[in-house]
């Protein structure tokens, strides 16, 4: 199994593109069940996710065709053309391993009249039911039922009917399914406190593209009007701001200077904010965003909450940057209770962090040292990098296959900043 080697101490510079949305592109890619016309999506990142949810696409039937590209080039253009639906079943082992395989559920429902979807599976950060997603779908008019480790879904006979449905808590996922099993529904459907994340709205207007009524994007309340059916599109994913901060958070734990090309400060504007009570030069320029830091960092205290607020995505990012701050931070995570796994590792590093439930002190120390680390999830892997990458000898990271979930060629685009680091095969 890879690891990635990291000899710490080298001051990041320089600039780095942006990649695609992995969070995005995985709502995006179901959508071309909407339609039998094709959907051209720009800007995929190459990721282990979208592999996984290109393979699940082809098991209902889905052609997929990847325009030219070079090896070298972050990012590609897919083409997703589901002409005839040949499988209405996510299977499990396509599934177990992809949590977001749960928003077929929604499209396949709307154009099929049926869905069976295996129970998701994903990174081990805590309870993450799908109450909600079954919930918005039997108040639109599906019926719901559970077997064996599936889901079913059916639709009555003329498609879904519409109807209105208040989320009880903000659900990320949830909003992406119903937004896309009512694009088509037979009349009006109307959701109260939805998902306001860039990347609804990065849904909201691909649905939009290929046809959709959507009113409220970018509110809490939206509408939207099914249509009888749905045209092709061509769309350009989001810029990643998750990927954007993970880097600006690299940069800055090393006294760096980065500017993040294609990254959008109206959408991090969160994250932005931490950075600079932390005393971390944020500034919007031309086409991105520039970070440098050559100050003391500074302890902050925070909570994760749902957009606008500070990203659950970026947690164990900025908590690694605090390792090295002036002073005790006090991280308070709201949205998953079991979002702490990287704590031990960090630890081994040298760092001082103590939890209690959904808090974490972090104790700032004046440096730390490489260790052998080991993954445990997406978020806590890149952690584990940026700590590397300030951290006095040598740092190896274990467990890849979470990195390479939501990071796009990692370790190339640190080269491209000056770090020393490697890929090289496990034993």
């Amino acid at each position: 199994m890879d690891k990635i080697i990291i000899h710490g101490g080298k001051r990041l510079s320089g600039t780095i593109p942006v990649s695609g949305a992995k969070n995005s592109a995985l709502t995006l890619i179901p959508c071309a069940l909407l339609t039998d016309e094709p959907l051209t999506l720009r800007n995929l990142p190459r990721l282990a996710d979208i592999d996984g949810f290109q393979h699940l696409m082809n098991q209902f039937g889905v052609s997929t065709s990847i325009a030219g590209s070079r090896p070298e080039d972050f990012g590609r253009v897919m083409t997703f053309e589901a002409t005839r639906i040949t499988s209405s079943v996510a299977p499990y082992e396509l599934v177990r391993k992809m949590r977001a395989s749960i928003l077929v559920l929604g499209p396949m429902l709307a154009r099929m009249g049926e869905a069976t979807v295996s129970l998701p599976g994903g990174c081990a950060i805590g309870n993450r039911p799908i109450d909600l997603h079954l919930k918005v779908l039997e108040a639109m008019g599906a019926q719901i039922e559970m077997a064996a480790g599936y889901v079913r879904a059916i639709a009555p006979d003329g498609g879904l009917p519409g109807g209105e449905f208040d989320f009880p808590v903000i659900s990320v996922g949830a909003t992406e399914n119903a937004l896309m099993a009512a694009a088509t529904a037979s009349g009006t459907v109307r959701l109260r406190n939805a998902a306001r994340e860039p990347e609804i709205v990065d849904l909201c207007n691909l649905l939009v593209a290929m046809g959709a009524e959507i009113e409220g994007i970018g509110q809490s309340d939206l509408t939207i009007h099914g249509v009888k059916r749905l045209h092709g599109a061509t769309y350009r994913v989001m810029p990643d701001r998750i990927e954007a901060g993970s880097y600006a958070c690299a940069a800055a734990i090393t006294g760096g200077e980065v500017t993040l090309a294609g990254a959008r400060p109206e959408e991090m504007s969160a994250t932005s904010h931490a950075l600079r009570n932390a005393g971390v030069q944020v500034e919007a320029v031309k086409g991105g965003l520039h970070v440098a830091a050559n100050g003391a960092l500074k302890a902050v205290n925070l909570s994760t909450a749902p957009y606008p607020g500070f990203a659950t995505d970026m947690q164990a990012q900025l908590m690694a940057l605090l390792c090295r701050a002036e002073g005790t931070s006090v991280l308070t995570e709201t949205i998953f209770e079991n979002r702490y796994m990287h704590v031990p590792e960090l630890n081994r590093m040298g760092a001082q962090i103590e939890t209690s439930g959904r808090t974490a002190i972090v104790h700032g120390v004046a440096g730390m040292h490489g260790a052998e680390v080991m993954a445990t999830d997406l978020r806590a892997s890149m952690s584990l990098v940026i700590a590397g990458l300030a951290a006095t000898g040598e740092t190896q990271v274990h467990r890849l296959y979470h990195l390479d979930r939501g990071y796009e060629r990692l370790e190339e685009k640190l080269a491209l900043l000056g770090a020393d680091v490697e890929r090289v095969g496990g034993d």
